[in-house]
């Protein structure tokens, strides 16, 4: 990884490139801030070290600079500062400091507070990997507009009121809610794998033709799963897993691939469940209508314990309100009102 050292102090500068180097960053030099600022609009670096006290522009004008780019990934910046009191320091996080050293730096110090700016860095990197594969397979279905973006805020919604259920209480924590809202977008990966002339057709499937779109949970399911047997530490891949696998899956146990029931539907999938089919049915298609609030949530409560879990519906109409704000702040935009051909009457809305 690539980290900047802005210092105008030139023996200061040398010592902290020895140490990043040993331990192990490629290291780009600045001399002060206005320097610094030009080298990082032209090298990659993912971390900046910068002085506080620097002549043409100092490490606060720095940060400001750098929290105000509307490009490029997210830059993790570490002041360096014999300022100690609490007042520096909220100025400093105002500025858009990520963390502090103080002057003399001790090395043991600095390379801590190096592997959390890696780490914190590294999950930002893993987000939008994963983001974009989910827009990747999300491409091949042009009219899901902001699908993934709805789903994963009604997910997080359901998480959160799920959270304080007797039955769930202590299985959902915040880093759960944050598993899934981070993969929850990859529950269609497998859609990458149908054909385009099922996956794309407007009119009803054959029966034939739904059991090839019923694939997209397993090839999600093991294409996943293959990440996760690779890296089996990465505990969002086992979530991301489930959650491709099973969000077709019923309550009553009719549902695919597997024909799991109940508490065998792992609870990601049953959350995911919700969210999908109420996106669904309030999403405008070029074969149907948005359907309005009211209605969907009529037949998400019909479908509760057979369809659904209960305890998942019973977050929902806590948290239904919640549903009704995201739905209206991110309404999909520009999308064809013209029916294509045979598109008109598809059932296929609930159940791809």
């Amino acid at each position: 990884m690539q980290v900047l050292v802005a210092d105008d102090d030139p023996i200061s500068a040398m010592i902290l490139e020895g140490v990043l180097t040993n331990l192990g960053y490629s290291v780009v030099v600045a001399n002060d801030g206005e320097d610094a600022w030009e080298k990082l609009r032209q090298c990659d670096c993912r971390i900046v070290v910068s002085d506080w006290e620097m002549p043409r522009m100092d490490g606060l004008e720095l940060c400001r600079k750098i929290r105000s780019r509307d490009v490029g990934s997210y830059v993790y910046v570490i002041l360096l500062t014999s300022r100690t009191g609490s007042h520096n320091l909220v100025e400093g996080l105002r500025a858009g400091a990520d963390d502090f050293v103080t002057k003399p730096f001790d090395s043991a110090e600095l390379r801590v507070r190096m592997f959390v700016g890696e780490r914190i860095v590294s999950m930002e990197s893993r987000d939008l990997v994963i983001f974009t594969l989910a827009k990747l397979a999300e491409s091949r279905d042009p009219e899901t507009g902001s699908h993934l973006e709805r789903v994963r805020e009604y997910v997080r919604v359901l998480g959160e009121r799920l959270s304080t259920h007797e039955r769930y209480g202590s299985e959902i924590d915040p880093d759960f809610i944050r598993m899934m809202y981070l993969t929850s977008p990859l529950h269609d990966i497998g859609k990458v794998g149908i054909p385009d002339d099922v996956l794309l057709k407007p009119g009803r499937l054959t029966k034939d033709e739904m059991n090839c779109m019923k694939l997209h949970t397993v090839i999600g399911g093991k294409t996943l799963d293959a990440a996760l047997r690779a890296h089996p530490s990465a505990s969002y891949l086992k979530v991301a897993r489930d959650i491709a696998w099973t969000h077709h899956e019923r309550y009553d146990g009719t549902g695919y691939p597997n024909g799991l029931a109940g508490e065998d539907i792992p609870l990601c999938g049953r959350i995911m469940a919700v969210a999908d089919v109420y996106d669904a049915l309030t999403t405008k298609r070029v074969y149907k209508d948005a359907m309005p609030h009211h209605e969907a949530k009529e037949i998400l409560l019909a479908g509760c314990g057979t369809q659904f879990d209960p305890a998942v519906i019973d977050a929902f109409e806590q948290g239904e309100m919640e549903f009704i704000r995201i739905k209206e702040m991110m309404e999909d935009q520009g999308e064809s009102t013209e029916p294509e051909p045979n598109a008109v009457d598809s059932p296929n809305v609930l159940t791809n």
